[in-house]
């Protein structure tokens, strides 16, 4: 779809709306001319040069890429109406779409009820989680993996909630016997599985964690920020090579996070928050003089933290489903094509004498490093650096890769010949977040090699 013919269309549809109420004079006061106008965006557009190509596959770095143009129009064309989801009365439209993608994902994960809401974030949707499970077991803690994302470490804080980091076995995956000692001391109310790690992609055993944590009386949350649209494929019986049961298991979890704004094809910011007990909402429950009176049915700010929220956002991501629904063959058409490449790659590095693949790939997240003389962690994360440097400021054919510090432990036990001579090494990081990296993975990676062994001539 080419969006310089359906941007005009969204000013058209909120002038064609507008007109409805009769005319009005504007008023002076935020009146700028076009002259003026036309110098604010030059230095504007200027400035936005400062960036890097999200959108195209040799940017193979962190998990960002543009949005769908079916989800820009939506939410531009939201956008210019300016609907605020905290109320019905803040955007009657806009709640009802809202409502109707938040059952779209919620179907997704195989939750036989629900309630939940879009977010501005995966963070403030993880806090929402945890702000739930304290108020189910305020004297008791949150158990999280020590690869999980830092966000629940830093939302047990901010709720006063006790945090304790899990070890993870050989493959970044929280490990069954260290959560088991933990959750037998009776202070775990909440565990937090990972269904794809922002370092590695891991995904964690949630159909094993499941009865453990229940063994115990505790909650399980999951946070598929990242890796929650993997759930097409994982509950699918797809072939794609995925274990099924952690996704199939997610149904019977206590709560769960994705972000649409990552594989979602969404603007920043387009988390949500789902909870398969609908009689989770009254956790919420809370009262305001000005508000609420528009509607019989429950609003979207009666069920969560935050207040002001875009009802922009849940345009975005309605219009897009209308397009790319949430099937096999829809939207997992996307992340089946992301994980072949991601594979792949893995079999490209496995066989290069120039990289070295760290991991095999869970979904679409590589991780490897340049192999080096000597084979130490000190030389190892030297070389990564100087990788990553030489790929983004190379003036003939950049590339955009990104890095994740790894601890020597973690290090060794998956490369035991690796000298072990410093405390942790940077391994190269890329997230194929983008299908067009099927088709120039063979550049991609004869690029990054070509750097890995004679860097950058300058």
């Amino acid at each position: 779809m080419d969006l310089r013919y359906w941007l005009p269309r969204a000013v058209d549809v909120a002038e064609q709306w507008g007109e409805r109420f009769g005319p009005f004079e504007p008023h002076t006061a935020h009146r700028v001319s076009d002259e003026a106008f036309a110098d604010a965006f030059g230095r504007f557009a200027k400035r936005m040069e400062d960036n890097y190509p999200f959108f195209h596959p040799r940017y193979a770095g962190q998990m960002v890429k543009p949005p769908h143009p079916a989800a820009v129009v939506g939410y531009l064309t939201a956008m210019l109406f300016n609907p605020n989801n905290h109320a019905a009365e803040g955007g009657p439209a806009t709640t009802e779409m809202e409502r109707e993608c938040v059952a779209a994902l919620a179907e997704m994960f195989g939750l036989p009820a629900h309630v939940g809401h879009l977010t501005t974030s995966g963070t403030m949707a993880n806090l929402e989680a945890l702000y739930v499970a304290r108020r189910l077991h305020p004297d008791r803690g949150v158990a999280y993996s020590s690869e999980c994302h830092y966000t629940h470490e830093r939302m047990c804080e901010v709720l006063g909630v006790e945090g304790h980091r899990v070890a993870v076995d050989s493959y970044g995956r929280i490990d069954l016997d260290a959560l088991e000692s933990l959750l037998k001391t009776g202070r775990i109310g909440t565990v937090v599985v990972t269904t794809g790690t922002t370092g590695l992609g891991a995904v964690d055993p949630v159909h094993e964690v499941l009865p453990l944590a229940r063994r115990y009386g505790a909650r399980v949350h999951v946070d598929a920020a990242y890796g929650g649209f993997y759930a097409l494929l994982g509950r699918a019986d797809a072939p794609e090579g995925i274990d099924p049961r952690p996704w199939q298991a997610v149904a019977e979890c206590d709560s769960v996070v994705v972000d649409p704004h990552k594989h979602g094809l969404q603007p920043y910011g387009c988390g949500a928050v789902l909870f398969p007990d609908p009689r989770a909402g009254r956790h919420f429950a809370h009262d305001s003089p000005y508000t609420y009176f528009t509607d019989a049915e429950l609003h979207l700010g009666e069920i969560s933290l935050e207040c002001s929220r875009a009802g922009a956002a849940a345009a975005g991501l309605w219009l897009t489903l209308q397009l790319l629904p949430l099937t096999p063959d829809g939207f997992g058409a996307i992340l089946a094509a992301n994980r072949r490449a991601a594979l792949r790659w893995a079999d490209l590095l496995a066989a290069s004498d120039a990289l070295e693949l760290y991991q095999r790939p869970d979904l679409d997240i590589v991780n490897y490093f340049p192999v080096t003389r000597p084979a130490s962690l000190s030389a190892v994360d030297a070389a990564s650096g100087r990788l990553l440097q030489d790929g983004m400021t190379a003036h003939q054919e950049p590339v955009f890769l990104s890095v994740l510090r790894t601890d020597a432990e973690a290090f060794v036990r998956r490369h035991p010949r690796i000298v072990r001579d410093a405390d942790a090494a940077r391994v190269m990081r890329s997230v194929l977040i983008k299908p067009e990296a099927e088709h120039y993975l063979d550049r991609l990676h004869a690029r990054v090699e070509q750097l890995a062994v004679h860097g950058e001539e300058r």
